[in-house]
């Protein structure tokens, strides 16, 4: 006589799900507030330039970007193969950028708009006549605060051979 009785089955006990929700909910939040929304989607080919003495800016929100490049593949049929200029998410011509930057310097709450900045993203293999024509319509805007964006690096692997 035992006291012990084995169990007759051997299957093991099914798996609880009540914590799975939570999970879910967890990972969703995760996401929520990780997730950074991109401002602009680039519609032209943008490799910066290398430079060897870059400098973070410490707030972008006083920023306007600019960026001037060739038309990435997929948008070579409607606008060529030229140099362009992307205003936001639109290809723009020079006339419009004034109206752009006066835009956008509106929009910007009335303490921080005398210290608003253009940034120019320029193509590496860019002509500068465009660059040129960018900067005057820029000065006719008054936005006299210009900076150009590129990456830390070697400056001579900029210069073609």
């Amino acid at each position: 006589m035992s006291k012990f009785k084995k169990q007759k089955s051997g299957d093991l006990p099914a798996i609880s799900t009540a914590s799975l929700p939570d999970i879910v909910f967890m990972l969703l939040f995760f996401f929520m507030v990780a997730t950074v929304m991109r401002e602009d989607e680039l519609k032209i080919e943008n490799k910066l330039p290398n430079a060897n003495q870059v400098e973070k800016l410490e707030s972008k929100n006083k920023l306007i970007y600019i960026y001037i490049g060739k038309p990435s593949a997929q948008y070579q049929k409607t606008y060529g193969v030229t140099d362009v200029i992307q205003l936001g998410d639109k290809i723009s011509t020079v006339e419009e950028v004034q109206t752009y930057v006066n835009t956008k310097r509106n929009d910007m709450p009335e303490d921080i708009q005398d210290e608003m900045m253009v940034s120019l993203k320029v193509d590496s293999g860019s002509k500068v006549g465009v660059l040129t024509d960018v900067k005057q319509e820029l000065r006719e805007a008054m936005a006299l605060k210009i900076n150009y964006t590129a990456k830390n690096g070697d400056p001579m692997r900029n210069v073609k051979k």
